[in-house]
């Protein structure tokens, strides 16, 4: 079968190659795959920044935003032919720490977990894929090709579920968020948001185009330019680009008793602008909280499920905005201006 292949930390190495089909023993279920999401994680790794090849191999396969059909499945299983899933990224380490033992890997506190396309586990970017019936999530067939976007939104769920905990310690209901950037997952924790019935602001730097008309076809509130000149003073924000200047930023905006949740990494570095002794201040007189939130549990895959059966699928639709061939799928690690989730078809 054919697969989109990297040599982790080897820069330039990706290619579409053929690659034996999936062994048994990934997974009980076997899958025809049909889209691939792509991602900064995939486009750090392909730059040869980061990734982990399985044990005895020096090649990885790419993907972890899954969707494809169930071919084969035990009749034990709870799966069955025609079902459409998407996988599960993450696995608990083999210890197992007290995290993983509870099945809660997204808290894995040794670093000893593994993840499909990423780190030590093939990931789901080949024609067939094997998965364990624990780790599929049965997707609704009315979101079509939206299915695919069930992982990115597992990662914005965890923000919201860990933010609503916090949320608990006040007294005062958070009526107002802000989501910094508008990339498929800064969109999808919007739409969150939305659903929960917050008003919704979103910030950016782009002054049109598809992401701008997005936001505003959601229903929530659109912003560009500097994050000093923002009039909103968010209850929650849920920061998804990673951009540290701008992280420092955010307690300077944020109401009293606030939450950021951090949801974002970028590459390189830059110098702090800000006096830490003032942003330290900052915090402690408003009562800020500020955390980050990495990965998903299965619980906030089906929360993601849930979430994008129930919205609007003529927009989730607009998300996917280019659709690559698994035969052309470098194309798609080349980021263009207007792209906000860049797909690969694996049936083409």
């Amino acid at each position: 079968m054919q697969a989109l292949t990297v040599h982790p930390l080897q820069a330039k190495s990706a290619e579409v190659s053929s690659v034996p089909d999936p062994n048994p023993g990934e997974g009980s279920i076997l899958v025809r795959g049909r889209l691939l999401g792509v991602c900064g994680t995939d486009i750090d790794i392909v730059g040869g920044n980061y990734g982990w090849s399985p044990e005895g191999t020096d090649r990885l396969i790419l993907g972890h935003e899954s969707f494809g059909e169930v071919l084969e499945a035990p009749t034990d299983s709870g799966f069955s032919p025609g079902d459409l899933v998407v996988g599960i990224v993450r696995r608990p380490d083999p210890v197992p720490c007290s995290a993983c033992a509870v099945n809660a890997w997204d808290f894995c506190d040794n670093g000893e977990y593994t993840e499909r396309g990423i780190k030590s586990r093939h990931g789901y970017g080949s024609q067939h894929w094997r998965v364990e019936p624990e780790f599929a999530i049965r997707v609704d067939a009315s979101l079509g090709d939206a299915a695919v976007l069930v992982e990115p939104t597992s990662v914005v769920a965890k923000a919201w579920e860990q933010t609503e905990i916090l949320g608990r310690r006040t007294p005062r209901p958070a009526r107002t968020v802000l989501v910094t950037g508008a990339g498929p997952i800064g969109l999808l924790a919007a739409l969150l948001g939305h659903q929960r019935g917050l008003d919704v602001h979103v910030f950016d730097q782009m002054a049109s185009g598809t992401k701008p008309e997005l936001v505003k076809q959601l229903g929530a509130t659109y912003h560009y330019g500097t994050i000093a000149e923002l009039k909103v003073r968010p209850d929650i924000v849920i920061e998804c680009t990673g951009y540290g200047p701008l992280v420092f930023d955010l307690p300077n905006i944020v109401a009293p008793d606030g939450i950021i949740c951090l949801t974002g990494i970028s590459s390189g570095s830059h110098a702090l602008s800000q006096d830490p002794s003032a942003i330290n201040k900052e915090l402690v007189l408003q009562n800020t909280v500020v955390f980050g939130s990495v990965n998903a549990s299965r619980d906030n895959y089906l929360q993601a499920a849930s979430a994008l059966a129930k919205a609007d699928i003529r927009w989730l639709s607009k998300l996917i905005s280019r659709r690559v061939p698994l035969s052309r799928a470098l194309d798609a690690l080349d980021r263009q201006a207007d792209d906000v989730k860049v797909v690969i078809d694996l049936t083409a």
